[in-house]
Parts: C-alpha cells; structure tokens; sequence
C-alpha cells in the first residue's frame, strides 16, 4: 500500500508537468481559465500544479484535451526524471552539415496533402519525444533533417525549398 508521501510526492510530480505544459503553450492560469469558459478555474489548476489537489483521471483527459497533447504527456514517468530539451542550436551550418529548420506547425497541420503525411508524423514524434508541445513552431535539428528530406524523397536543399513553397518554415 502507498504512503501519503509517495502519493503528495506523485501529485507534486503531476502538477510540475501540468505547468510545463502550459508554460511552453504560452498560457497563464487565468489565460486557461477564460480559454476554457471557466471549466478550469485558475485556483483549482493553481493546486493541481502545486500538487495541493491530485486531479482526476476524467479531468486530467480533458485538460489533455484543452491543450492538445497526449494525456500521457501531461502524467511523469516512473523513476521521475524530467526530459530537458535542447534549444540552445545555433542554426548556423557546422562542419558542412546541414541547418536546423524552424517548421510552422499551425500551418503544416492545416494542409491536407498526401506527400506530407510523413512529414507530420515525423514532426508529431519529434514533438512527443521532445515533449514540446508550445503548437506553435518546431526547430528541426541539424541531424533530424535528412530523414525529413527522404521522408518526401528531396535532398535536404530540396527539403528547404519544398518547405518554402508551401510556407511551411517559420522565419525566426
């Protein structure tokens, strides 16, 4: 049976990816609250990221929902480590390999396109594994974007190119 302290300890765990979540959306508590026409007040959700409240399975779902992730992105993994994502690149070309790509993902998830369903798999995973989830752009590393490129069988030129003609890279 568990402790209360592993139990408080596992909520504190739940409530620090809860905030992280909505920090990399670029939200404010209050910003959830009026977004959701009130379904998460901005005290209640203030608690479940304090840990002081433990949130239920139905309403952890929903919030899942509210911000567009995974309900398993929002829970931490066993042994409690926190993934760290590396957004320190420079985007400049080292050693005669290729740039980062900055990819627009609010314009790529509005094209229907069938050449590009690999291409948003492959983004949607990079963002599961980085557990980015800011749904606004996504920095493409350097080793990242051959496999972009034979995802839609163009060179890693090509691959800027193709992005450019459907406005699918973000200036940044």
């Amino acid at each position: 049976m568990e402790s209360e302290g592993t139990n408080t300890e596992y909520a504190q765990r739940v409530g620090s990816r809860l905030r992280s979540v909505r920090k990399q959306k670029g939200l404010s508590l209050q910003d959830v609250e009026s977004q959701s026409s009130l379904e998460f007040k901005a005290s209640v959700l203030g608690a479940y990221e304090r840990g002081e409240r433990a949130i239920s399975v139905p309403r952890l779902q929903r919030l899942a929902r509210f911000y567009t992730v995974p309900v398993d992105r929002l829970l931490p993994d066993d042994n409690g480590s926190t993934l760290v994502v590396d957004l320190t690149d420079s985007g400049e070309v080292v050693d005669g390999r290729a740039e980062p790509i900055t990819i627009d993902l609010s314009r790529l998830g509005g094209l229907d396109d069938a050449e590009l369903a690999p291409l948003q798999r492959f983004v949607m995973m990079i963002q599961l594994q980085r557990q980015d989830y800011n749904g606004r752009v996504l920095t493409v590393r350097r080793e990242d974007v051959r496999a972009l490129a034979c995802l839609i069988d163009v060179s890693p030129e090509g691959l800027r190119r193709r992005l450019d003609e459907l406005g699918l890279r973000a200036a940044v």
